[in-house]
């Protein structure tokens, strides 16, 4: 499954949610996009909520919150 990356840890808002939300665009269906933040995005969670993506949300040692999102099945 092809992962593509946004450390969005050092950009300031709305940064990394305009590039999470270009990315997914262009996300194939089995494709899987990498989010890195200091924060819980509540705005995407949102958003993906709606248009029919599934995410899930660790939580780093070091502070970090790995969001992982997919497109489902149309």
């Amino acid at each position: 499954m092809p992962e593509r990356v946004i450390d969005g840890r050092e950009m300031q808002p709305p940064e990394p949610l305009e590039r999470a939300l270009e990315a997914l665009d262009t996300l194939a269906e089995g494709d899987e996009l990498l989010l890195l933040l200091y924060c819980q995005p509540h705005p995407l969670f949102a958003i993906l909520s709606k248009n029919g993506y599934a995410w899930s949300d660790e939580l780093r040692a070091d502070g970090t919150r790995e969001i992982r999102i997919r497109k489902l099945p149309a």
